[in-house]
């Protein structure tokens, strides 16, 4: 059976999932959704032996872009009718096909590319190329992963390939998820310093091949990466009370992206729990959502608006 618990990667969140709590609190995109069709659209990417120094423009997003996530399968996308119309999409790597970045992307909109950056995965065409050094303990709550030591060189050259795998298929931004192995018990002894260099090797990577990157939760480093991090992606921080620790992104012209899973959704979000959410004053700036656990098409927006993305 499919796992149906987001993809938060820090371990609060893993501990309360495990546990079989579902939290609370849900809200909406603070800025309307903005397209522009006539933005400067980013150019085509190639293969991984590109001149690089040909690729002078790297989109990054801006704060207060409106946004949709959906993970738990590839969408249907069409240029002409989009729900949510928004601008920024964050979807998964494999699942979706380039045809659909496509698709988003002659309509004036940008492909966030979702991915695991720091864990083994056994179902992935690339697992072979894991040396058993590389791997550290199973995850919890995902039995087909595994910590990743991402301090090996091994790692490293496996999502240097993949990086270049979404440029390939014309991503404009890369999601990698997991990066915290710091505050888990991965089987390493990472700290917090591993993250921040790990994330320095994964940005370079991926400027490198005309994208920018997200840091997926990881409250602890914020300070660290924000110079050189584009933009962040967070689960829970008002369930959490750490919205304020992402504000240092705001503070420096870079978006939020950021998500709450209500009590009740998709139907029975009360009115209190959205309000808790979209009026809370540590979230100004953040371009916020409420989702479903399992990140499927449905979203609920901050003025009490819903969607459901058309999914395969």
């Amino acid at each position: 059976m499919e796992n149906t618990q987001p993809r938060r990667s820090s371990l609060t969140w893993k501990t309360l999932a495990l546990a079989g709590l579902q939290m609370v609190a849900g809200s909406p995109l603070r800025n309307g959704t903005g397209i522009n069709v006539a933005e400067k659209a980013q150019p085509r990417r190639g293969s991984a032996d590109i001149d690089v120094a040909s690729r002078q423009y790297v989109w990054k997003p801006s704060v207060g872009d409106s946004w949709q996530i959906v993970l738990s399968s590839p969408i249907k996308a069409n240029s002409q009718t989009m729900s949510p119309d928004v601008k920024v999409w964050d979807l998964d790597l494999y699942d979706n096909d380039v045809s659909t970045f496509q698709a988003l992307q002659n309509a004036g909109r940008k492909v966030v590319c979702y991915f695991s950056a720091g864990s083994y995965e056994n179902y992935r065409d690339d697992a072979g190329q894991f040396k058993k050094a590389d791997l550290g303990k199973v995850m919890d709550g995902w039995p087909d992963e595994r910590w990743l030591d991402t301090r090996t060189a091994n790692v490293r050259n496996i999502m240097k390939q993949r990086i270049a795998y979404a440029a390939d298929k014309g991503c404009n931004a890369i999601d990698p998820d997991n990066v915290d192995g710091y505050g888990n018990d991965t089987g390493f002894k990472l700290k917090k310093a591993d993250s921040v260099n790990y994330l320095k090797f994964l940005a370079k990577t991926a400027a490198s091949y005309g994208m920018s990157i997200g840091l997926k939760n990881s409250a602890e480093i914020v300070g660290s990466v924000v110079d050189f991090i584009d933009f962040a992606v967070v689960e829970q921080c008002v369930q959490y009370s750490e919205c304020d620790t992402y504000s240092p992104f705001i503070d420096n012209g870079k978006p939020v992206f950021h998500i709450e899973y209500p009590r009740g959704a998709p139907n029975k979000v009360s009115s209190t729990t959205a309000n808790n959410i979209c009026q809370s004053p540590d979230t100004d700036g953040f371009s916020t959502i409420m989702k479903k656990l399992s990140l499927d098409g449905w979203a609920r927006l901050c003025g009490g608006q819903t969607y459901t993305t058309k999914t395969l």
